[in-house]
C-alpha cells in the first residue's frame, strides 16, 4: 500500500468503501456516502484515490489480497486418498469463502481484472485432481484445471448470486437458514461424484 494510503482516514475510507461496493456495486455505489460513512470530506476521497473508479480498483486490489491471503492459510488436508482429500478441501475451501461473502459479492465485479484471489484454492484442488488420476480414482479424460476452475464457480458464484437464486427458486427460501451448509454438501458431491472414475460397465445380459 502506498505510504498515505495507511493513514487512519484513508483506512476508514477504504472499509467504507468496501462495504458500499459490496452492498450496491460499482454504478450504484455513491461517493458522498462512502465518504459520510468514513467521516471525512468528499474532497478527501478524491484526494487520496483521484476517482471513484480508482477508489474501487483499490477496493479491489485489497479484497482479492485478503482472500487469497485466507485461502493460503488453510492447511492441506491430510489422511485418505485423493478423492476423499478432494471432498474435505473443497468443502474447507467453501467455509472460507462464506464466511466473507461480501469479499465474494466485490470481487464478482472485478471483470478482467489481474487479481487472483481464487489461485491458492484452483491450485491445490489440480494437485489433488492430477494425483487422483495417476491413482486411478479421478477420470482420466478430465483436465485438472478446467474442472479446479469449475468447482470454484460452483461454489462462489452461489455466494455471488445468493439472494437472486433464492429468488428465483422458491423452495430453497424456505430452507434459507440451513442453505449454505445444504449448498456447500451437495456441490461438493456433485464434483466428487463428476469427477470420479467408474468402473467400466461389464457386459449387457446374454441373448439367446
Amino acid at each position: 500500500m502506498r505510504p498515505k494510503l495507511s493513514n487512519p482516514r484513508a483506512l476508514r475510507i477504504l472499509a467504507a468503501a468496501q462495504e458500499e461496493f459490496a452492498r450496491r456495486g460499482f454504478h450504484g455505489a455513491r461517493v458522498d456516502q462512502i465518504a459520510r460513512r468514513a467521516g471525512v470530506n468528499k474532497q478527501l476521497v478524491f484526494y487520496y484515490f483521484h476517482s471513484k473508479g480508482g477508489l474501487f480498483s483499490t477496493v479491489l486490489g485489497r479484497a482479492a489480497a485478503e482472500l487469497e491471503a485466507a485461502l493460503g492459510r488453510l492447511p492441506p488436508v491430510t489422511g485418505g486418498g485423493p478423492l476423499e482429500r478432494l471432498r474435505a478441501t473443497l468443502a474447507a475451501h467453501f467455509d472460507v469463502l462464506a464466511a466473507r461473502p461480501d469479499l465474494v459479492a466485490l470481487l464478482a465485479q472485478a471483470g478482467r481484472a489481474e487479481a487472483r484471489p481464487f489461485r491458492p484454492m484452483i491450485a491445490r484442488l489440480v494437485v489433488l485432481l492430477a494425483e487422483g488420476q495417476g491413482r486411478g480414482e479421478v477420470r482420466d479424460d478430465l483436465d485438472p484445471h478446467l474442472a479446479a476452475a469449475q468447482a470454484v464457480v460452483l461454489m462462489a458464484a452461489f455466494l455471488a448470486l445468493a439472494p437472486l437464486i433464492v429468488a428465483s427458486a422458491p423452495p430453497l427460501a424456505a430452507d434459507e437458514p440451513a442453505l449454505l451448509g445444504r449448498w456447500r454438501d451437495a456441490a461438493v458431491r456433485l464434483v466428487a461424484d463428476g469427477v470420479a472414475a467408474h468402473p467400466a460397465a461389464g457386459p449387457g445380459p446374454a441373448t439367446s
